[in-house]
């Protein structure tokens, strides 16, 4: 009776898992700039499972879940492409302007941004029928991106204009822009949109911004230029590419301070988490793949093969189901 009831128990708990493990498919997009192309890296595997053409030095990487698409922008073309996220392919060009780099898409994933790292502004578009909705000026060289959880606040690093915008959605006007570190490219929020982390990689540091208020409260110093940046564990540790040292900076987000430092593959620039919280990629340049960080052990865990030019700048991580 004993094996009786456990084996029926088993076969419950497996009828439990299997919906959530036969639907749930988390991919990496990671965008190949010398290469011309996207990686596609199915995330459980940690195997490429496609490469699809992409022209144009494809550089930022958006995913929107909602509408299983993928936008990358492609500064060499003046614009972005549509990636079709399920079945892997490219499908349509969206024309904007020479210096189109930094790229994300609401959480709702009706509207795509670009930065335009020439034109000091970024353009909105439908992603119905990839329309063109306005344009919003912003500091010099605007490049990262990201929105707040509440769908509420697009943030901004204006790169060479050493800030980061904060605007509205709802009026898609800017609201304040504060003054960061030197150099600030990629941003992370945390799920509760409390905190902005800006990467510096003049000054060798991240800026943390309390959004309420939206002003930096502290400045945390890492290694030799940082990229981009990501959180993991709960919000705990956020994980800062180095990409002059070829490392990753751990920095303890309640104390603030460097905790750790991982070395990855030559170059590392985009950097992003997995759904499950726990495993961080980071895109390396130079040599063409992608590292995969443990963030309980602060270990390198599996090395994938990618193209030439690994980027992947912006949120590269998306979960089908």
């Amino acid at each position: 009776m004993r094996e009786y009831l456990k084996t029926a128990a088993l076969v419950l708990i497996t009828v439990a898992v299997l919906p959530f493990a036969a639907n749930a498919q988390p991919l990496a997009f990671i965008s190949n700039q010398l290469d011309n192309s996207v990686s596609v890296i199915d995330a459980v595997s940690n195997r490429v499972v496609e490469t699809i053409r992409v022209p144009g030095k494809p550089a930022g990487v958006a995913v929107n879940a909602p509408k299983s698409q993928v936008y990358v922008s492609t500064p060499g073309a003046g614009g972005f492409a549509v990636l079709d996220g399920r079945r892997y392919r490219n499908l349509r060009f969206v024309p904007v302007n020479t210096g189109s780099l930094g790229i994300a898409v609401d959480r709702s994933g009706e509207r795509v941004f670009v930065a335009d790292w020439y034109e000091n502004n970024i353009t909105v578009f439908d992603t119905d029928s990839f329309q063109l909705l306005q344009v919003i000026a912003v500091g010099q060289s605007p490049s990262g991106m990201i929105v707040s959880p509440d769908n509420r606040w697009l943030y901004v690093a204006n790169r060479i204009g050493n800030s980061v915008s904060k605007i509205s959605l709802n009026n898609l006007q800017v609201r304040k822009t504060v003054e960061v570190g030197h150099h600030p490219f990629g941003l992370a929020i945390d799920a509760n949109g409390e905190r902005l982390y800006t990467a510096n990689v003049e000054s060798d540091d991240v800026t943390v911004i309390q959004t309420r208020g939206f002003r930096p409260i502290a400045t945390v110093p890492v290694q030799s230029r940082p990229y981009a940046a990501a959180l993991a564990l709960q919000d705990s540790l956020l994980f800062v590419t180095n990409q002059d040292d070829s490392n990753v900076s751990v920095i303890d987000t309640k104390s603030l301070r460097e905790i750790a430092v991982i070395e990855v593959g030559d170059k590392p620039e985009g950097i992003a988490t997995h759904s499950d919280d726990r495993h961080v990629y980071v895109a390396n340049w130079l040599d063409d793949s992608v590292s995969v960080i443990d963030a309980e052990t602060l270990k390198v865990v599996e090395t994938i093969r990618t193209g030439e030019g690994s980027r992947a700048f912006g949120q590269f991580m998306m979960d089908l189901k």
